[in-house]
C-alpha cells in the first residue's frame, strides 16, 4: 500500500507461510496510517510462501516482493532495498509484535534517533509468547554477551521489531542472509556511532507455526558476535595464554622444579613452548581480525586501534622479527659449536633447543605478520 505523495514511512515484513496473521498485522498497520494521518508503504518480503500469504497480502494493499534466496536476513534486505520511505520499520508478520506501537518508534527518529530498538525484556511479554528457555536463557545469554562484546547498554539486542532513517539503513551496508541480521545491524550502527534508542513494547504470542531452530539460530548469533569482536575471541584468550606459557616456559628453562607436590621437567618445557606459540598466532589473528573490521567499518576505530596504526612501520616489524629470529640462530649456533667441540658426541642442551626452535618461529611470524597488516592497513596509509 502506498500512500500518494512523499512517503514518510515504509513498513517492511519479512513473510515465509503467514497466512494466519499476516491479513491481521496489514490491517492494523493501515489503520496507524490513518490514525495517525502518515503517508506510508508496506512492503512484503516473500521468502518463498507456499500458502495464502502472498494472496492476502496483495489483496491488502501490500507491495509484495519475492527474495529467492532463503533467510530471515535476506528476505529483510530484500524488503529494506524496495523502501522509499524517510523512517523504515522493519517487524515479523506473525502477529506477535503490535503495530499500534508505531508512533512509539517514530517519535525518537523525528528527534534525531536513528535507529530505535523494541525491547521485550523493558515492555510486557504476554503468557506463552516466549518460552521458558528463550526468555531466561537464550535471549539475556546472548543480549548479556553482545553487551560485554561490543559495550552497549541495548537490553534485547535480537527484538523482531525496530526503526530506522533511511540514511542510517544505507550507512548500515548490512550483509548477513540468516538470523543474525538482527546482531549485525546492531554491531553496523555501533560501528557508525549512530544514536540509537529502545522502546518497550508488548510482545505476543505468534499464530502459525514458528520457523525458529533456537539453537541454530542461538549459534548464528554467537558466531556473528565472535567473527565480529576479535577482541574475546582471539586477543584476551591469546595474551592470556602467552603470558602464561611464558612465566612457566621461564621457570621450566632453570631445570626441573616441584609445584602442588610434583615434580616439573622437560614435558613441561615442551607443552609450554607449543602454547606460547599458539597463543602468538592468536594474538596475530586478532590483530588482522581487528584491522579487518575496522577498515571495512564493521568495528568502531578506537583509540588503542589509533596508536597502532599511527605507529606501526612495517621496517619495525621487520627488525624486531629478525632480532629475535636471530637470536634463535645464535642459540642453535651455540648448541651446534658445544657439540662440535666434543666430537659430536652426547648433547644435553633440550631445553635450550626448544627455547632456539620457540625464538625461531617467533620471529618468523613476526616477519610475515608484518607485512601482512600492512597489507590491511594499505588504504588507511
Amino acid at each position: 500500500m502506498s500512500v500518494v505523495g512523499a512517503v514518510e514511512i515504509s513498513v517492511v515484513l519479512p513473510c515465509l507461510n503467514e497466512e494466519a496473521a499476516i491479513g491481521n498485522c496489514l490491517k492494523k498497520i493501515k489503520d496507524v496510517f490513518a490514525r495517525e494521518n502518515l503517508a506510508g508503504e508496506i512492503i512484503v518480503a516473500d521468502n518463498g510462501s507456499t500458502d495464502r500469504s502472498r494472496e492476502i497480502a496483495h489483496s491488502e494493499g501490500a507491495r509484495v516482493v519475492t527474495e529467492p534466496d532463503k533467510g530471515y536476513g535476506a528476505a529483510c534486505r530484500r524488503g529494506l532495498r524496495e523502501t522509499s520511505g524517510t523512517y523504515i520499520v522493519l517487524a515479523d508478520a506473525d502477529a506477535s509484535y503490535d503495530f499500534g506501537e508505531i508512533p512509539k518508534f517514530l517519535k525518537p527518529l523525528r528527534e534525531g534517533f536513528d535507529l530505535v530498538l523494541g525491547s521485550r525484556l523493558k515492555g510486557t511479554i504476554e503468557k506463552g509468547a516466549m518460552s521458558w528457555p528463550n526468555r531466561r536463557l537464550g535471549n539475556p545469554i546472548l543480549s548479556g554477551i553482545f553487551r560485554l562484546f561490543f559495550r552497549t547498554k541495548l537490553s534485547d539486542i535480537h527484538c523482531g521489531m525496530r526503526a530506522m532513517t533511511r540514511d542510517a539503513y544505507r550507512k548500515m551496508r548490512l550483509r548477513s542472509s540468516g538470523m543474525e541480521f538482527a546482531s549485525e545491524m546492531v554491531v553496523a550502527a555501533l560501528a557508525l556511532k549512530l544514536e540509537i534508542a529502545e522502546v518497550p513494547i508488548r510482545y505476543a504470542k505468534r499464530l502459525g507455526r514458528s520457523k525458529l531452530t533456537p539453537l541454530s539460530d542461538a549459534w548464528r548469533h554467537l558466531k556473528f558476535m565472535l567473527l565480529f569482536c576479535p577482541l574475546w575471541l582471539y586477543l584476551i584468550p591469546g595474551l592470556a595464554g602467552f603470558m602464561v606459557s611464558l612465566a612457566v616456559l621461564l621457570l621450566s628453562l632453570g631445570g626441573p622444579f616441584r609445584f602442588l607436590g610434583r615434580t616439573w621437567d622437560i614435558h613441561l618445557t615442551v607443552f609450554a613452548g607449543a602454547i606460547l606459540i599458539v597463543s602468538f598466532e592468536m594474538i596475530n589473528l586478532g590483530v588482522f581480525a581487528h584491522l579487518f573490521a575496522v577498515t571495512h567499518g564493521l568495528q568502531k576505530r578506537g583509540r588503542w586501534t589509533v596508536f597502532f596504526e599511527r605507529r606501526f612501520k612495517i621496517e619495525k616489524g621487520l627488525i624486531l622479527g629478525a632480532v629475535i629470529f636471530l637470536a634463535g640462530l645464535a642459540v642453535n649456533l651455540f648448541i651446534f659449536l658445544e657439540w662440535f667441540s666434543s666430537r659430536f658426541g652426547a648433547l644435553h642442551r633440550i631445553r635450550e633447543s626448544i627455547l632456539a626452535m620457540i625464538l625461531l618461529v617467533l620471529g618468523l611470524q613476526i616477519i610475515f605478520s608484518s607485512f601482512f597488516i600492512s597489507h590491511l592497513l594499505w588504504n588507511e596509509k
